[in-house]
């Protein structure tokens, strides 16, 4: 009796798993992202969602948790049930909070499992505002070195706070870091006079660059960006200085059952492929990818240790 028994409840635990994914998604879906509406991973993140919510028949609705450089997003999803009903919409500054956070409330690489990667993006913008008198990065680089030189991010560890660092380390100078709540603050912050530069990605500012409010120094990619092509590569003009880039990426709960991995994963790799979302993903120099669970796994494990070894290198220490 107590053998029945045992095989009944084994049973049962594996036959709950199933029917949920056989059934999912039967309610709205929460998708978290730890930035501002209407920033670059918003967008993504939010046009992704209704391309799923139209694929599977539910509600994928949005929910902004700002704060802490997205780990307050990123602990909401890791602490959720682990259904499939909470998901994480994250950018590159992910894989660097484990190394400059003591508490995360969670553990990066136990607490959530990649989905699916979105796309990569092959470099950010180093910005001034328009009316600065600083024409390059060369009188960036020598005004650092003569007098004090701000430079905003959207929080400590922020991928814009290591490449800012890793910036001024090859440049051989010191900035002065100003930490704000997000990038649309720092934008603000430098536009009215608060700080004198900062790195960016490519969606926050086209616009601003069309309109002349800003100038783009440089680019970090490894090729000169599709829509701005004039301006410089920070590479032929700072030897030593490492490309930097961005990318996007779904996280759910660990232990969220493998069918539901397994269908939101496909669920977003054939969304990637719908013209209209593509197209948001390729406008701001992103190129979508295909990657299955497994591989999105692996990329991320490597990002998160590069990340680790980037920030040592910069000489940010965890607080």
């Amino acid at each position: 009796m107590l053998r029945t028994l045992a095989l009944t409840f084994a049973l049962a635990a594996t036959a709950a798993p199933a029917a949920l994914a056989q059934n999912y998604p039967d309610q709205p879906v929460r998708l978290v992202i730890g930035f501002a509406a209407g920033s670059g991973p918003d967008i993504q993140g939010r046009t992704v969602a209704i391309e799923l919510g139209k694929m599977l028949g539910q509600q994928f609705y949005v929910e902004n948790r700002l704060g802490a450089n997205g780990t307050i997003a990123a602990r909401t999803v890791a602490q959720s049930k682990p259904d499939g009903y909470s998901l994480l919409f994250t950018s590159s500054s992910i894989a660097a909070t484990p190394h400059i956070y003591r508490s995360l409330g969670y553990d990066t690489l136990n607490d959530l499992r990649p989905v699916a990667t979105v796309g990569e993006l092959d470099g950010i913008f180093l910005l001034v505002d328009a009316k600065s008198p600083i024409k390059s990065v060369q009188e960036l680089i020598a005004k650092a070195k003569a007098d004090r030189v701000l430079y905003g991010s959207p929080g400590v560890g922020n991928g814009l706070h290591l490449a800012t660092e890793m910036f001024a380390k090859t440049a051989g100078i010191k900035l002065q870091h100003v930490p704000y709540k997000g990038a649309s603050e720092v934008m603000t912050g430098m536009l009215s006079g608060a700080v004198d530069m900062m790195f960016v990605t490519p969606p926050s500012v086209q616009g601003l660059l069309k309109e002349g409010r800003v100038r783009a120094l440089a680019f970090t990619g490894t090729k000169p960006f599709p829509a701005f092509p004039e301006v410089p590569l920070l590479k032929d003009q700072l030897p030593g200085y490492q490309p930097q880039g961005s990318w996007g990426i779904f996280l759910a709960p660990a232990k969220t059952p493998e069918p539901i991995m397994q269908l939101l994963s496909a669920s977003i790799r054939k969304a990637l492929l719908v013209p209209e979302v593509a197209s948001v993903i390729q406008r701001d120099g992103y190129l979508p990818d295909n990657r299955d669970l497994a591989q999105a796994a692996a990329f991320f494990k490597k990002e998160v240790e590069a990340a680790g070894e980037a920030v040592k290198a910069a000489g940010i220490e965890p607080n």
